[in-house]
């Protein structure tokens, strides 16, 4: 019972959060303001956005085939294409649960081509500390691009001293375990130090495997493509079609945080790109309005390839057969 009551709050608290910043940003805007984001909408050039998808396709593809590169290393080779169908699977639970993704992927593998679990997450694990490195060099790169403006923006939207208390706490405690997991001789923790032995080694299969060099053009060609997606999906409207790359890559960077700390962005998305971008002279209902449009084009692709996958893989494990 208490487990059950668990994952609903799991769920329900991230996406109640989604709803009250939804109902917190259309609370902001005058009936005069809310017909204007309708008319965002309805003028908005679509052809546009069928680029901005075709790239955000393109790094899920890249994302699939990179997975190879440390799953053959291990052992362990798997399509692309159910790496494609895992990953789809992924990041439509992450709409519900935060990070859920990452487990539903490993255990999909572990389900259809017999990939220890452990292994299948560590390499998951070791992609995430890739792509957050990755996020850092965007992240540098917008505050030499836009310092000024988004040191401003930062430290007023960012609790700098509560993390800080919050990341020297979680710190202790990290210590604290780590202390007692290498010391410690009780039944239950050899069990876990043999799980996460097998961890230990998807996570470093990455810098010990071949073919590196094509891991990192694949994880380029990733965070090309999100980029890309950005761009041209700012061009669909008039009121942001005009912004410069630098501009651009800040509210990326934006962007990019609002989806890894929320269900998919929902809510936070469009709420944080209408704040940053009116730094720039963007009005609030364009901001949201181009949010909203971006995020709900990326959902849709996510809810869809999501949705086919979980029908599909089956099928086609069932015809291998």
């Amino acid at each position: 019972m208490k487990k059950n009551i668990s994952k609903l709050t799991n769920i329900l608290l991230p996406l109640l959060l989604g709803v009250f910043l939804v109902y917190y940003a259309y609370s902001q805007f005058t009936d005069q303001q809310i017909e204007e984001m309708k008319s965002q909408f309805r003028d908005a050039n679509y052809n546009y956005i069928l680029i901005s998808s075709f790239f955000s396709l393109l790094s899920l593809w890249a994302r699939a085939y990179r997975w190879k590169y440390a799953l053959n290393y291990m052992g362990h080779p798997v399509s692309t294409s159910t790496n494609f169908m895992a990953i789809s699977i992924g990041y439509l639970l992450n709409l519900t649960v935060p990070r859920s993704g990452e487990v539903s992927r490993a255990i999909v593998l572990q389900k259809y081509e017999k990939v220890p679990f452990d292994k299948g997450f560590g390499s998951i694990v070791s992609e995430r500390v890739i792509d957050l490195i990755c996020l850092l060099i965007c992240v540098l790169a917008a505050l030499l691009l836009q310092y000024q403006v988004l040191k401003d923006f930062l430290l007023a939207k960012v609790p700098v001293e509560k993390l800080a208390i919050l990341g020297t706490i979680a710190l202790t405690g990290f210590l604290v375990v780590v202390a007692i997991f290498y010391y410690s001789k009780w039944r239950v923790i050899l069990f876990i130090k043999q799980k996460v032995k097998g961890l230990t080694e998807g996570a470093i299969s990455i810098f010990k495997m071949p073919h590196r060099a094509g891991f990192l053009f694949h994880t380029f060609l990733i965070w090309l493509g999100y980029i890309a997606t950005f761009y041209f999906g700012t061009h669909a409207l008039a009121s942001t079609s005009t912004l410069s790359f630098p501009i651009v890559m800040s509210a990326f960077v934006a962007g990019s945080f609002a989806v890894s700390f929320t269900n998919g962005g929902f809510g936070a998305f469009p709420l944080i790109i209408a704040e940053l971008l009116s730094l720039y002279g963007i009005s609030t209902v364009a901001g949201t309005a181009f949010g909203w449009i971006l995020w709900t084009t990326q959902t849709a692709i996510v809810v869809i390839l999501g949705a086919l996958s979980f029908l599909i893989l089956p099928l086609y494990y069932n015809n291998k057969k």
